[in-house]
């Protein structure tokens, strides 16, 4: 089989794709032939050991895909081969073939294509459990997106009109903006020009009640200075490269409430909400009121450029890797 491969840390100009032995499942594994793998931000931070969490090289990069299930290990009896199916690992997804725990995997429909079932998982399992669950949004409420064009970004405007919230916008470009009022945005705001504080405040009459940010750097402040009295501001990544710090005296002052999201750890703390949050959110992208923004998509051996795409935030929407191509 053929794999990306992380032999060193470093950029991902540094990653090579080599053929590999077939994999064999142990006992209660899954080894899957992969169709589409989709990039998350934090692949590209992984491969430069710049995620929370390393990885020892040499490695496979790559966290959310779909395919087919190649062959089970004993015990397996909630998949079999030839079946279809969505599922997400740490690392390993960035080859032809990927072998993880059964119980990561979970069937598809076959009106579901490849591509947007391996691009759906992570950004709307973020943007869902982020909106429904940490923030506890309602109806009626202004919802602000950070970085609302990338993956968790398009993902949040989507979940958040599921839910009945209005949507603000910010994003870097005018084109980025374009496709965010495409998918509905109510509200538009360029942060690369405009004042993101005082845009927020007008735009939704006096203080958006949630932000959701998956950028930080220097307009995590700014949106936070942004909310009503009492609002949420939830931070689910640091895309700008840049971990804000937060002064403390604006949540004393405007009684907000700080919350953090990550997929990681999310189902260790409160399994009961990732199994509701992730039934609900299957059965929106099965029913079609759904569907991941994609903006491109590459064959295995350019899964470099794809990378490239990512850390470099030219992407609109999710890019996806053809491991078949």
């Amino acid at each position: 089989m053929r794999a990306a491969m992380v032999r060193a840390y470093g950029p991902p100009e540094s990653i090579t794709v080599e053929d590999l032995p077939d994999l064999e499942p142990g006992p209660g594994e899954v080894v899957v032939d992969v169709q589409a793998a989709s990039i998350n931000y934090p692949d590209v931070l992984i491969a430069a050991n710049q995620y929370q969490v390393s990885v020892p090289p040499p490695f496979t990069p790559g966290s959310e895909f779909a395919g087919t299930v190649r062959s089970v290990g004993d015990g397996v009896t909630s998949v079999a081969p030839g079946d279809r199916v969505v599922g997400s690992t740490f690392v390993g997804a960035f080859a032809e073939q990927v072998k993880v725990p059964a119980a990561s995997l979970h069937p598809i429909g076959p009106d579901l294509d490849v591509v947007s079932a391996s691009a759906y998982r992570v950004t709307y399992g973020t943007a869902y459990h982020s909106l429904r669950s940490v923030a506890e949004v309602q109806p009626g409420e202004w919802v602000t997106v950070l970085g609302a064009a990338g993956g968790v970004g398009s993902a949040s405007i989507d979940i958040a009109h599921v839910l009945g919230a209005k949507v603000l916008a910010a994003a870097s470009s005018p084109e980025k903006l374009a496709a965010c009022q495409a998918r509905g945005a109510e509200a538009l705001v360029d942060y690369e020009h405009d004042d993101l504080k005082a845009r927020i405040k007008e735009l939704t009459g006096g203080g958006t009640d949630v932000v959701i940010d998956p950028v930080g750097g220097r307009y995590a402040e700014e949106a936070l200075r942004s909310t009503r009295w009492g609002g949420r501001f939830v931070t689910v990544g640091f895309a700008s490269g840049e971990i804000p710090r937060i002064p403390l005296n604006l949540v004393l002052l405007k009684g907000v409430i700080i919350k953090g999201f990550e997929m990681r750890t999310f189902g260790q703390h409160a399994p009961e909400l990732q199994r509701r949050d992730e039934a609900e959110l299957l059965a929106l992208v099965e029913q079609g009121r759904i569907r991941p923004l994609v903006s491109s998509v590459h064959p295995l051996s350019r899964v470099s450029d794809a990378l490239l795409e990512v850390a470099e935030r030219r992407a609109v929407g999710k890019v996806v890797i053809d491991t078949t191509s």
